[in-house]
């Protein structure tokens, strides 16, 4: 970026009235640190505090989003920056809706042979010995339309899952029992149209949960991360295959579990990631030579306008 009046006057999108609340005003705080010190004319902008119309009231030029979960990351406030013809970054309504809902995500992935573990939907009167028989313990049960682990339980018994539905209904109507895939978990940040380096997470708590993704100082993040080189570009090459099924585009994240066989299963998509000090996009970038300042330039500069 030669000059930043370029970009035009930016709105820092961040708050928001998610269960992400928290997590997106350190994210959003993050990015308009960084575009203040490149010297965009950035403000931050919480739409649970303002009405979105104030955006052409106040003449903004682009957007940042940088809100989680839903009204934000779920497509609903993209629909509204197009209405307004507000170039915005990240993913359209459609990706951005799809990749939000974790079960019509795997409806595509299974329908286009991407793997992704067995899943169910569940119900207040499911079969819950008939659920453990179809996939096996132990299994995940979370919301399908949450982020950032909420409401996300590892059920090892028959009798761990209906509170584990009744945990998950507290945030969304639709909850999905998924396998539980037995080995590592890695996820792949795409920027550009382009896979970043392999992140492999360790952690010791049962799996990766809100504590681990934003307070634990256990957390392990290996970059390199220790596959073979050929294994890691095949696994980049699933996570692209897998982000583009849903139409996403400009930058995000996706998640994948390694089995003991070391058969990848591919587990969301994050078309909004977070961009904390604990983040794993900015973490990716760095081991790239992209600094967080330049992957923030790098995102608003391919905001673009919808529709």
């Amino acid at each position: 970026m030669s000059d930043p009046r370029t970009l035009g006057k930016v709105a820092v999108l961040l708050g928001g009235r998610s269960a992400e609340r928290e997590v997106s005003l350190k994210s959003g705080a993050m990015v308009l640190q960084a575009l203040l010190g490149r010297g965009v004319d950035a403000h931050a902008f919480d739409p649970a505090e303002r009405q979105l119309e104030a955006l052409i009231a106040e003449r903004f030029d682009r957007v940042f989003i940088a809100l989680h979960g839903r009204f934000g990351e779920d497509g609903t406030v993209q629909g509204a920056l197009e209405l307004m013809g507000l170039p915005y970054t990240g993913s359209g309504v459609m990706a951005s809706a799809l990749a939000m809902d974790k079960w019509r995500t795997k409806l595509i992935w299974q329908a286009l042979g991407i793997p992704t573990p067995a899943h169910v939907l569940l119900a207040a009167d499911s079969d819950w010995a008939g659920v453990a028989a179809e996939l096996g313990l132990p299994l995940m049960v979370k919301p399908a339309c949450e982020g950032s682990s909420i409401g996300i339980s590892k059920v090892t018994s028959i009798e761990q899952l209906e509170p584990a539905y009744a945990l998950a209904a507290r945030h969304d109507t639709s909850v999905l029992a998924e396998r539980f895939v037995d080995g590592a978990e890695y996820t792949i940040a795409i920027l550009a149209g382009h896979a970043l380096p392999v992140i492999k997470l360790e952690t010791p708590r049962a799996f990766y949960d809100y504590e681990a993704k934003y307070h634990a100082d256990d957390t392990r993040y290996l970059i390199p991360c220790g596959l073979a080189l050929e294994r890691e570009r095949a696994l980049q090459a699933l996570a692209l295959e897998a982000f583009h099924a849903l139409g996403a585009e400009g930058w995000g994240r996706v998640d994948f579990m390694l089995d003991r066989a070391g058969a990848p299963y591919c587990l969301e998509v994050n078309t909004i990631p977070g961009m904390t000090d604990h983040s794993l996009v900015p973490m990716a970038a760095r081991a790239r030579g992209i600094a967080f300042d330049q992957l923030v330039i790098d995102i608003l500069e391919a905001a673009r306008v919808r529709g």
